[in-house]
């Protein structure tokens, strides 16, 4: 199947249109009639870490959520926590980097909601019977809302080759217990046991009975560990040991299992974009960023997850690399951008896997309206 794939340019051609409102008319162009009248849409997006400055900026959201409104929806803002420590790690800390970034009421219009709450406890856990995941856990906010929109700032990324709508969605909203997961296949091992206190916050979030405190320390039986990784992240020491050893292709891979558990209740309710402006080598995950290696292209949309990645990947490679980027001199015109960065890492794989399972098609038709 031919997925369609808009595409509105960063240039600002005869009309002199601003971006913002090119992604209006994008927005038109594609559609929001899955929004119904009362319908709660969450807009999910990534507030950027505190200190980087390449992060979608937070016109662009506004100008979606009052479009929403327009169509009688109730939209918000959502993200999922972090799993490494950082500005994002719980939900108070998210919310003020979201303030401090311009995502506020005042700013975007709506407000913002963290999928998973507090400490990523509130989740909902999905069947999706795949080859890497039987379930998957992700913010309850997006579980429950009627409708989903991505909005996804495209750029380059060091374990995924690239981030774009999947990494938005699966990343995006796992819990941070699913995030370990996707990151490794996980056992609880201990980073300093004589920080271990003998708390039990551990044992109390294993549904396995795999944990037990013997002798005032957690104990963990790995034959009965099911890999779930809610003790690591639940851990208020930071005892256990955060995995990130993942093979880049089974990462991606779980993935797009991760996007099919979130997407199983929002068939024929969820949007995507994907924004191609300031195309940095890395994740807007860091407190810094480099300069883009590829040039403002535009904005995609779509409601397929894989084609819209696909067709974002095809345009990046059809420029040239930037000078004073990571890139110069190493990519030119027509050349596979992500590989020359990242050799190793095989990213249409995963595309590939995604349309195996039927999360979308990288087949597709681009239309410039």
């Amino acid at each position: 199947m031919v997925s369609k794939v808009f595409f509105a340019s960063s240039r600002m051609g005869d009309k002199k249109e601003s971006l913002v409102k090119k992604f209006a008319r994008l927005i038109k162009l594609v559609g929001l009639d899955f929004v119904k009248p009362g319908s709660l849409v969450a807009i999910k997006l990534s507030v950027g870490e505190l200190g980087n400055m390449a992060f979608l900026r937070p016109q662009f959201a506004a100008e979606l959520v009052e479009r929403v409104k327009a169509a009688g929806g109730k939209p918000f803002l959502t993200d999922s926590n972090c799993l490494y420590p950082g500005s994002r790690n719980n939900a108070v800390d998210h919310l003020l980097n979201a303030y401090k970034n311009g995502f506020t009421y005042s700013t975007v219009g709506a407000p913002m909601i963290i999928a998973d709450g507090l400490t990523s406890k509130d989740y909902a856990e999905v069947d999706v019977n795949l080859k890497h995941f039987k379930t998957v856990r992700y913010g309850a906010a997006a579980h429950y809302a009627d409708s989903i929109i991505c909005l996804s700032h495209f750029k380059g990324h060091l374990v995924a080759s690239f981030g774009g709508t999947i990494k938005n969605l699966a990343m995006g909203l796992g819990s941070r217990s699913m995030k370990q997961r996707m990151h490794a296949s996980v056992k609880p091992e201990f980073t300093k046991r004589d920080n271990c206190t003998g708390c039990g916050e551990c044992a109390s979030v294993c549904d396995y009975a795999a944990v037990r405190i013997v002798d005032q320390k957690a104990s963990f039986d790995h034959a009965t560990c099911v890999g779930c990784g809610e003790c690591i992240v639940t851990c208020p020491e930071h005892c256990l040991r955060i995995l990130w050893n993942e093979a880049p292709e089974v990462l991606g891979e779980k993935m797009i299992e991760t996007s099919v558990g979130i997407l199983k209740r929002k068939q024929g309710k969820a949007l995507f974009f994907n924004f191609l402006l300031d195309i940095t080598p890395d994740c807007d995950c860091f407190p810094w960023n480099d300069n883009p290696f590829a040039p403002n292209i535009g904005i995609l949309a779509s409601t397929d997850p894989i084609a819209i990645d696909r067709a974002s990947i095809d345009l990046i490679n059809q420029e040239g690399a930037l000078a004073h980027s990571e890139l110069e001199g190493k990519a030119g015109k027509g050349e596979d951008k992500l590989l020359a960065m990242r050799p190793d890492i095989d990213w249409a794989s995963y595309l590939r896997y995604g349309q195996e399972v039927k999360l979308g098609s990288t087949d597709y038709k681009l239309i410039t309206p």
